[in-house]
């Protein structure tokens, strides 16, 4: 078997997308007309395979029975580093014990539905934490396809094994949907606790003392089992513990800014037909783009006085959801769900902070400005709801606002340096009232921001508009802390039998480079064998 690229109009690539095997499939809207990229299987004879050819896929994982495993190794956080490292070890005959501070992930369900009606956090089960960590609920987006840190598409074969559509394995951009991921999450789970793993919810770690030991009763001991560390980017309390255990954390670079929405029709207009729909909305071309290559996302990125700002974590027809995990904070995060039906498209806007951005030389401090940033976006939402007029409405909105209410600026008027008197339609459930984001964001933030979206403007005229609108803060794109590790065995240079993987530990960027991550861990542990 070999595979053969077409080049189709998207009307084309749907034909040939019900005729044929297709094992990648892109869209490239560079160009005045949309183009969608088919990379089809192709038999001996250089033909394309039969949609309905009776092919095997891939070899479907071999999972043991590690009941009464001779060795075991614990697992700190369920989020797809964990969960994916814990299925590795079980083919390797290793038995894996999770425990996860969150719940399980239908009663995370419950938590987050609170959180979006503003009637409380749940600082242990929310967007952040519980089974599946911080992508479950916040789109699923499986974007990365990169081979230099292993073998990513074995990543999506076990997504797909576990019950995501065939599309993960073969979209340039597959995405799973937050209405579909819990299903996958509690499917690897079952498989986890029947082939002998465990798996203990509710269980926050605060210490790893009982984990790894010293023969002189001192830190940087061995490990009594491997421990990976598989916390996740927003476990603050977690980096302080270790800190104070004497694992050695260093600053890393990460980014920070807002959450921009735009309508989806908008966005359509800019990325698929470079502001030409009124020659195409309507009509039969129109309706079989969107139906077949999906609602249009964008990436975008410019350079502003030398740092990056750019666009993170595109949700196209999607929500904006609250994605704190502490109480007096204020964070702002973008889902899709699997269908991405919407009427809006949001991502983060975010600018690049290097570790010399911040003074000092503590290697916390990252994770500090972080929290500052957070909770000053709450006391501005909190300080604009003080100032609406106190009808029997507006009075029960300021009883919520110690909640999830954000702070928002139309996106005109922050560029311009102008108050916005009210605000557009949003999809971010808990509400959203004005604030001079403008006037408070960092300026080294919000100035660099102002530039970016003038940047963007000049590439898709019409995208700078009031009718778009920021949320702030957007502050959990990545870790601002790393945990030096080992490059060939994987461990902790400062605690031997401590393995830290995935975005926690500053060693990916989303569900799967964290889910690849946690597979080369389980593997070194098993090459030790």
């Amino acid at each position: 078997m070999d595979s053969k690229q077409y080049i189709f109009s998207p009307r084309e690539a749907y034909m040939a997308a019900q005729k044929w095997r297709v094992v990648k499939r892109s869209v490239d809207a560079r160009q005045r007309e949309l183009k969608v990229h088919l990379t089809v299987l192709t038999d001996d004879a250089g033909k394309p395979v039969a949609k309905d050819a009776p092919i095997p896929l891939y070899e479907p994982p071999v999972f043991q029975d590690v009941h009464n495993a001779a060795r075991s190794a614990i697992i700190i956080g369920a989020g797809p580093a964990g969960l994916f490292a814990a299925l590795t070890l079980i083919e390797k005959g290793i038995k894996p014990i999770i425990y996860e501070r969150g719940k399980e992930v239908s009663e995370r369900k419950k938590d987050i539905a609170l959180l979006n009606r503003n009637e409380g956090l749940n600082p242990e089960s929310n967007y952040c934490f519980g089974e599946g960590g911080a992508g479950t609920f916040s789109d699923g987006k499986l974007f990365s396809r990169s081979k230099k840190r292993g073998n990513m598409q074995r990543v999506m074969e076990l997504f797909h094994f576990f019950g995501a559509p065939d599309t993960v394995l073969y979209e340039a951009h597959a995405h799973i949907g937050s209405d579909k991921l819990p299903t996958i999450i509690k499917n690897m789970r079952e498989c986890i606790i029947s082939h002998g793993g465990e798996i203990h919810f509710d269980t926050k770690v605060e210490s790893l003392k009982p984990h790894l030991t010293s023969p002189q009763g001192e830190g940087n001991g061995t490990s009594v089992a491997p421990v990976i560390l598989a916390i996740g980017h927003s476990a603050h309390d977690t980096y302080r513990m270790l800190a104070a255990e004497g694992v050695k954390l260093e600053t890393k670079g990460f980014a920070m800014g807002v959450r921009a929405e735009h309508l989806q029709a908008l966005i359509n207009r800019l990325m698929y037909f470079k502001g030409r729909d009124h020659e195409i909305t309507g009509s039969r071309d129109h309706e079989n783009i969107i139906q077949f290559v999906g609602n249009a996302s964008y990436s975008l990125v410019t350079q502003v006085e030398g740092r990056g700002v750019y666009s993170f974590c595109m949700c196209p027809g999607g929500h904006i959801v609250p994605a704190g995990s502490s109480e007096n904070t204020c964070v702002v995060n973008g889902m899709s769900a699997s269908h991405r039906n919407s009427p809006f498209a949001n991502s983060g806007m975010v600018v690049q902070i290097n570790p010399e951005d911040i003074p000092g030389d503590n290697p916390l401090k990252g994770l500090e400005y972080q929290e500052a940033l957070e909770r000053l976006a709450y006391s501005e939402a909190h300080n604009s709801q003080l100032s609406i007029p106190s009808d029997r409405a507006d009075r029960q909105r300021i009883v919520n606002y110690q909640l999830s209410t954000a702070p928002a600026q139309r996106l005109k008027d922050f560029v311009e340096g102008k108050a916005s008197k009210n605000l557009p339609p949003c999809s971010y459930l808990p509400g959203i009232v004005p604030s001079r984001l403008d006037q408070w964001l960092p300026p080294h933030i919000g100035k660099r921001l102002q530039q970016g979206f003038r940047d963007f403007d000049r590439k898709y005229p019409g995208f700078l508009t009031n009718e778009a609108v920021i949320l702030g803060v957007e502050s959990r794109s990545s870790s601002a802390v790393r945990i030096p590790r080992d490059p060939e065995t994987l461990q902790s240079v400062s605690t031997p039998g401590l393995y830290p993987c995935g975005e926690g530990a500053g060693y990916a960027g989303g569900i799967t480079s964290s889910a690849l991550d946690g597979i080369n861990a389980a593997l070194k542990i098993a090459d030790l064998a």
